[in-house]
């Protein structure tokens, strides 16, 4: 295997300490690219925070995934002797059934209707705590984040891509595991979007469509996002268009949702969140401009940033012991 990449930072440190005592547990938080892991001790503490590359896509890859967790929950708890996990939590991509362990579907990771959780109990031999990252994470956000004020809220990760987390109530919505796939809402007629489906948010507004849009007017390629708003902010006129249109899309799915779900706050993280007012001042004189009688959200920062999917994973597992 590759080596380890530990991720440890004072902030993380900072925000795992707010945990506060409880059940030490491991916990996982299983993306596309790479796998976080740490070890929680009964204090809250975030210890042996790292990131190690997922195992390649296939049909086999749950057992995969799951024997190589096994293997960095081994090592974490070599280097921490005197912390003995109860639980595990684990958090995926894709459509998940989190009632019954079920990853339902994952196209980057290639598998249909599998087990997860039956696997990782039957391989750690202690309770799992299964989950979707972004739903989790948003939830992290609420008990420890950005999204603490505010109990009927929805959390919007805008990076690559764009997911969401619903939560009614402090409590997740997940009809399924099907409930928060905003980036996939239809906001236009185009672009033809990944999935299949057309004119989806992410297709249009995540970091990665504008970064792609841009290059495609102009065949100029661009290191993401920032460049192509930075250049809108010159008086480019391609880099104001494709910006302009991303903010368009965002701002009427964040009206829809509005008018739906009357959240309190929109809590808005991922690599675009980084924008500053160039995103959030624009949202929201935006968004005003949409609506009218609606009660218009507080439009946010997320506060936990890369860390909520594994700070929720260690929560769930914690609800378990």
């Amino acid at each position: 295997m590759p080596d380890v990449i530990t991720d440890v930072s004072g902030d993380a440190l900072a925000q795992a300490a707010e945990l506060g005592a409880g059940a030490p547990v491991l916990a996982f938080d299983v993306g596309g690219t790479d796998i976080k892991s740490a070890l929680f001790d009964a204090e809250g503490v975030m210890l042996g925070l790292r990131r190690t590359p997922t195992p390649d896509p296939g049909p086999d890859l749950p057992e995969r995934l799951i024997a190589r967790l096994v293997e960095l929950g081994a090592q974490l708890r070599g280097e921490h002797p005197a912390v003995e996990p109860v639980a595990v939590g684990l958090v995926v991509p894709g459509i998940v059934d989190e009632v019954a362990g079920i990853g339902v579907f994952a196209s980057n990771m290639g598998w249909r209707d599998a087990p997860i959780r039956a696997l990782a109990e039957e391989a750690f031999s202690l309770p799992v705590a299964f989950d979707h990252d972004v739903r989790t994470g948003g939830w992290a956000e609420h008990v420890l984040g950005g999204a603490r004020p505010y109990p009927n809220s929805i959390v919007l990760i805008i990076g690559t891509g764009i997911a969401g987390a619903l939560l009614l109530g402090g409590v997740p919505f997940t009809s399924g595991g099907y409930a928060g796939e905003v980036g996939h809402s239809p906001v236009a007629d185009e672009p033809v979007c990944p999935c299949g489906a057309r004119g989806c948010l992410e297709a249009i507004a995540s970091a990665g469509a504008i970064a792609r849009r841009y290059t495609e007017r102009t065949g100029n390629a661009v290191d993401g996002a920032k460049e192509v708003i930075a250049l809108a902010a010159t008086g480019d006129e391609a880099a104001a268009a494709v910006w302009n249109e991303a903010l368009d899309a965002l701002a009427l799915s964040l009206a829809q949702l509005t008018a739906v779900v009357a959240p309190q706050a929109i809590v808005i993280g991922g690599g675009l969140s980084r924008a500053g007012g160039a995103l959030f001042d624009e949202l929201r004189a935006r968004l005003r401009a949409r609506l009218s009688f609606h009660r218009i959200p507080d439009l946010v920062p997320a506060q936990l940033l890369g860390n909520a999917g594994i700070l929720g994973a260690a929560l769930r597992a914690r609800s378990l012991a």
